[in-house]
């Protein structure tokens, strides 16, 4: 199956049939978000998969009731960095220098300019740049799960500062963006499953000059 014939196939599914999503599959669909393109290689999120039934369950009532987290096989949560620092900057690059088998000084004039200029920015300003970084991430999620006739909802309809509490997620310096729930469709009980796909006109959608 093509790309687009994927993209054609998915839907966001509104009834999921509790089936678990074999692990090698979940393994793809994770590594398709690890290998999303991000500002400077920065790469400024995480992605939290989350299996255990209590917990989602507990994640449900902060996202006002959606049962597809509750019947899903797999959740994931994206979670950008809370804040750019000159720390979790040069970790970065000294991590991809070590992989390339390069001197540590090798990139130190670009680190410095991207240091100084992200530093200089509020820490709601970084936040929000992390986390346009995450929904690169997160569309690759649903295309790659797409590809793998895996269903997939997205979903940012859920109170995010209960949600970062619940996962305690300022401990790792980490604030939601973002969730992907991963499973199969209800064919019986989704009434958005046989609905035709819809979106604008293409000759709306492009504008060319």
């Amino acid at each position: 199956m093509s790309l687009i014939q994927a993209l054609n196939w998915r839907y966001a599914t509104k009834k999921m049939n509790g089936n678990a999503v074999p692990q090698d599959k979940v393994d793809q669909i994770i590594e398709a978000a690890h290998l999303a393109p991000t500002s400077s290689g920065l790469q400024p999120f995480k992605v939290i998969v989350i299996t255990n039934p209590e917990l989602k369950a507990k994640i449900a009532e902060l996202a006002y009731g959606q049962q597809q987290i509750i019947d899903c096989s797999h959740l994931l949560v994206f979670a950008a960095w809370d804040q750019y620092t000159e720390e979790n900057i040069r970790a970065v690059f000294a991590h991809a220098n070590a992989e390339r088998g390069l001197p540590a000084t090798a990139t130190a004039d670009y680190e410095n300019t991207l240091i100084t200029t992200l530093t200089s920015k509020t820490a709601e300003e970084n936040y929000h740049h992390a986390a346009k970084q995450s929904y690169i991430s997160f569309a690759m999620a649903i295309a790659e799960a797409a590809l793998l006739e895996v269903d997939a909802t997205p979903m940012e309809g859920f109170d995010a500062g209960k949600l970062d509490e619940l996962l305690d997620l300022k401990a790792l310096n980490l604030r939601s963006t973002t969730m992907l729930t991963l499973g199969y469709r209800d064919e019986n009980g989704d009434w958005l499953v046989n609905l035709k796909k819809v979106r604008s006109p293409l000759t709306d959608f492009v504008v060319a000059y």
